[in-house]
């Protein structure tokens, strides 16, 4: 699982992530080589291309009409205060990946106003980066890596066999770690689904707090509950049981041990 796009670094202070990581595959323990990759812990991260948001970048068509009018009536209010709620990483692909991370949250859109090939990643604004600048697949293959693609249109997926299903992703919607965690172990409880899926340990905001916190952006938010959710992360267990846990997503990946966390709980698959 992997691959995409170029180059971006620290970000007010945070650290570029550690290269410790890169090889975390290939250094697992043999006796982990023939366990289905939907029993194995993979770190992720959620809306990966988010890095490539800046000040410039135009909001989203499909945000609501109230957005795109304050987008017009104020850009020089409306646009700092939606970047800063909509950026979830500060590493590029390339340093995600020698993060350790191994799963990529691609959100892709066509800008109304743009030709049929102007395909953007979008979370709330469209990135500066165009699909198009992405590796191909025959790149990636020449290069002797592999992806597994997914996508979530079963429309598409019954047209194209190379195509995975869309991978179920657990999405709690929840400013408060506390809560996202109580929205996890529930959805754990229901039992996991028979092949690869996700947990994010992202936090979300909504407009009350925005209106209560006019100094928070969603940086300050994720590193303000990552304590918490990584203790979370560290008390998870891969496998094929009901409650265990597969890919687990979060952002801003390279601020804290998050990465290291994730691939750590595979050490509990070789103690039985």
């Amino acid at each position: 699982m992997g691959g995409q796009v170029s180059s971006a670094g620290s970000f007010r202070g945070l650290p570029c992530a550690s290269k410790a990581n890169a090889d975390w595959m290939s250094a697992l323990s043999s006796r982990l080589w023939d366990v289905p990759l939907h029993q194995l812990s993979i770190p992720g991260s959620h809306d990966t291309m988010t890095y490539c948001l800046n000040k410039k970048s135009p909001i989203s068509s499909k945000e609501p009409r109230l957005l795109q009018l304050l987008r017009k009536v104020l850009p020089c209010v409306t646009l700092p205060v939606v970047l800063k709620w909509s950026t979830t990483q500060v590493l590029s692909v390339t340093e995600q990946l020698d993060a350790g991370v191994r799963y990529l949250d691609l959100r892709i859109a066509h800008v109304e106003e743009g030709s049929e090939r102007n395909l953007h990643f979008v979370h709330t604004m469209y990135t500066t980066a165009l699909v198009e600048e992405v590796p191909t697949l025959r790149q990636l293959w020449s290069r002797g890596q592999q992806v597994i693609l997914s996508y979530e249109d079963e429309a598409s997926v019954s047209r194209h066999a190379e195509l995975w299903p869309g991978i179920p992703y657990w999405w709690g919607n929840q400013v408060k770690p506390q809560d996202l965690v109580h929205y996890l172990e529930r959805m754990k409880r229901r039992g996991r689904p028979g092949g690869l899926f996700v947990a994010g340990i992202n936090l979300t905001e909504n407009l009350e707090f925005i209106l209560v916190h006019p100094a928070w952006s969603l940086e300050k938010l994720t590193l303000s509950g990552l304590p918490y959710l990584c203790a979370w992360v560290r008390a998870q267990r891969p496998g094929s049981a009901a409650g265990c846990t597969n890919i687990i997503a979060g952002d801003f990946i390279g601020a804290s041990g998050f990465v290291s966390d994730v691939i750590g709980l595979n050490r509990k698959l070789l103690r039985g």
